[in-house]
């Protein structure tokens, strides 16, 4: 089985927030794939079959800084190893809409990440990274804790079924061709499709 983690803060405050991108896809996810959520150890999951392959959809609802602890309590009782964790997370350092998936690392100053990070005592997790753009005139947890605008909320639906190619990719390629095919484009929504 493989799990897939988004990332966010629950309650109706955080919503459409950058720092809730991660909920924002799995959301949108299980929507194109009709699935309802259940809740189980402080999270929403739900169980699917993708491609011959079980999944689950999980959206942890500690606040972001705890995320791990429901990761972990998730992937030991399902009994899934951490290289078949993948989080979708939201990254300052990338533009609006542009995404990243990446194999393993460090948490890179995230805390949802650097907490997945300490309770499984592991960085083999896989990541899909989603560019929420950064404001150096605001400080980062309240950039981090502020809504997308009209605008940017139709670049991220633009987004939402490359999102879905990913997933349903992931459950058929080697993440090493999945990195190569998504990686090597630029899936940033330009100017003209703006």
């Amino acid at each position: 089985m493989k799990l897939i983690v988004g990332l966010g803060n629950p309650g109706k405050e955080y919503q459409n927030t950058r720092h809730n991108i991660g909920f924002y896809f799995i959301d949108s996810i299980a929507d194109s794939l009709n699935l309802k959520f259940k809740e189980k150890f402080n999270g929403l999951y739900v169980k699917t079959i993708l491609n011959q392959e079980e999944i689950m959809f999980l959206k942890p609802l500690s606040y972001m800084n705890l995320s791990g602890e429901v990761v972990k309590k998730y992937a030991d009782y399902f009994k899934i190893s951490s290289e078949d964790i993948l989080v979708i997370q939201d990254d300052i350092d990338m533009e609006l809409a542009k995404i990243k998936l990446k194999a393993n690392g460090t948490g890179g100053g995230h805390n949802g990440i650097k907490n997945i990070i300490l309770n499984l005592q592991s960085e083999e997790f896989k990541r899909l990274k989603i560019g929420v753009g950064k404001d150096k005139q605001i400080s980062i947890k309240d950039y981090v804790l502020s809504k997308f605008n009209n605008l940017e909320k139709e670049q991220l639906t633009k987004l939402k079924p490359i999102v879905l190619n990913i997933i349903n990719d992931y459950t058929k390629l080697p993440f090493n061709d999945l990195m190569s095919k998504y990686n090597n484009n630029n899936w940033r929504i330009n100017e003209e499709t703006r």
